[in-house]
């Protein structure tokens, strides 16, 4: 029995295969676990709220210094490669245990922000876990061949304008000749690529002299154009100027001038700037704009003063009942025109906001005058203003109504401005057109108008059929039940 027994340990201890025992540190069993309790930490040590403490290694410095990184670095590498060599010789798989290290790296260091630190170890680590030394898992993507070419290697004017094109990074610096530049800038012009042109000017501005590139530009007036515009938009003036008076283009030299005055903010300066302005070289007809830009802003200088005065002094009702929404400094002409039609429309032609003195001033024509004056007394509901303005007198002393706009554009006008159907009326019959009129009078519901077309143009069977369209027992349908009995009465 003894020795059934003794066999029995014999063969347990002789087996290749151990018995499960609980001291046993390098059990892969207990490192599984081990493993195992480390990966579900994670989330405690990740939502840790004590991550913001400060850390000190064994050494007594903060974690995150300088030192510090140093020694764990240094100390990281020594030990894993200590570790790695000793499973080398041991002859080790590679799922040898690594060896422990006092390090007092954490994982809330990586969710801090210090992950530097923490894939240097982790690199140190995996060459620990390797017996045939660091491996490159993800080689390198080559870039093409044609990438690794120098930038100022030879190439030709005409292969640098197809490079960009493309959208190729090249340098302009090695066409240092004036005729490689010129070449350059021809082959430019040849591809029709704007942005190309540009480039390539600019190049040609920075490197050469002006004279020598004004010279040879006047003799390409695609890139002289391109040029130009380029440095209006980049507001360089002082070389606009120096190239259109290279040019002998005295009008856009002018021009380019008076165009300074947009840049000037306060109302004096600017006053003086255009009183300036009108000397320049100018067309005859752009003399008389600059002449009439000057006065205007002139006027509205004076107007603007005057206005100001009467509306912080409450001094006038129009004023307290229409408060003014902007200022009239810089206004245009017609916009003027409105504000002196709204707020002055009264004043003798004498003073410098009369509407009657802008329009003989500036030579207004009537039909913007009347078209401007209509809408600003439509506007103020003044319908007597209205019908003044719409109402002339022949040498004979007789009056009638005349619109230069058309008396289909009052109309609309006047209603836009929620005029009274009685003044719509006045205005409907006006309209010569008779579909227009019908058309303009069955919109706005001017009964009256509709009837009389109608009767005019004996149309019995319109008038029936409008019938239905009116209110049933109201005079408009007495009266074409009258015009329909006094046709059936003159048809007998």
């Amino acid at each position: 029995m003894s020795r059934v027994r003794a066999d029995e340990e014999e063969y347990w201890h002789s087996s290749k295969f151990r018995a499960f025992t609980f001291d046993d540190e390098d059990d892969e069993l207990s490192q599984l676990k081990e493993s195992k309790q480390a990966v579900n930490s994670l989330r405690d040590i990740v939502d840790d709220d004590d991550d913001d403490l400060e850390r000190v290694s064994w050494s007594g410095e903060p974690v995150g210094s300088i030192s510090w990184s140093i020694k764990e670095t240094a100390s990281g590498s020594t030990s894993s490669l200590d570790g790695r060599d000793s499973s080398l010789q041991k002859g080790s798989s590679s799922y040898a245990a690594l060896p422990k290290q006092a390090s007092s790296y954490s994982l809330s260091s990586l969710f801090k922000g210090e992950r530097f630190l923490c894939a240097t170890q982790l690199c140190l680590s995996l060459s620990a876990l390797t017996d045939t030394g660091v491996k490159n898992y993800a080689p390198e993507l080559r870039r093409p061949k044609a990438e690794y070419k120098d930038y100022s290697s030879d190439w030709s004017p005409k292969d640098t304008v197809r490079r960009m094109q493309r959208g190729k990074v090249c340098s302009l610096e090695r066409f240092r000749s004036l005729q490689d530049k010129l070449v350059l800038l021809d082959e430019a012009v040849a591809g029709h690529d704007g942005n190309v042109i540009t480039a390539v000017l600019i190049f040609l501005k920075r490197t050469l002299r002006r004279e020598i590139l004004f010279r040879e530009l006047e003799v390409r007036q695609v890139a002289l154009c391109h040029l130009i515009h380029f440095l209006r938009e980049t507001g360089e003036q002082k070389f606009l100027l120096d190239l259109l008076r290279f040019l002998d283009r005295t009008e856009e030299v002018a021009l380019s001038q008076y165009r300074e005055h947009l840049n000037i903010q306060d109302v004096e300066k600017r006053r003086e700037f255009l009183k300036g302005c009108i000397g320049l070289p100018f067309s005859a007809e752009d003399t008389s704009h600059i002449q009439d830009h000057y006065t205007l802003l002139e006027r509205q200088i004076i107007i603007e003063a005057n206005d100001r005065h009467l509306e912080t002094a409450g001094q006038s009702e129009l004023f307290r009942k229409y408060p003014r929404k902007a200022s009239i400094l810089n206004m245009p002409l017609v916009t003027t025109l409105f504000y002196s039609c709204f707020y002055h429309y009264t004043e003798a032609e004498g003073m410098f906001s009369s509407p009657t003195n802008l329009k003989k001033t500036f030579k207004i024509p009537d039909k913007q005058y009347v078209l401007t004056a209509l809408a600003a007394r439509a506007k103020l509901r003044a319908w007597g203003d209205v019908d003044a303005l719409l109402t002339t007198k022949n040498w004979l002393g007789y009056t009638k109504k005349k619109a230069p706009i058309g008396f289909h554009r009052v109309v609309e006008i006047l209603q836009r401005n929620n005029a009274p159907v009685q003044v719509l009326q006045e205005y409907v019959r006006l309209v010569e057109d008779v579909e227009t009129r019908l058309n303009l009078a069955t919109k706005y519901k001017c009964h009256d108008v509709v009837i009389e077309t109608y009767r005019d143009l004996k149309d019995r069977i319109q008038l029936i059929a409008y019938k239905c369209k009116v209110e049933r027992g109201s005079a408009d349908e007495e009266k074409i039940n009258s015009i329909l009995n006094n046709m059936v009465r003159n048809a007998y």
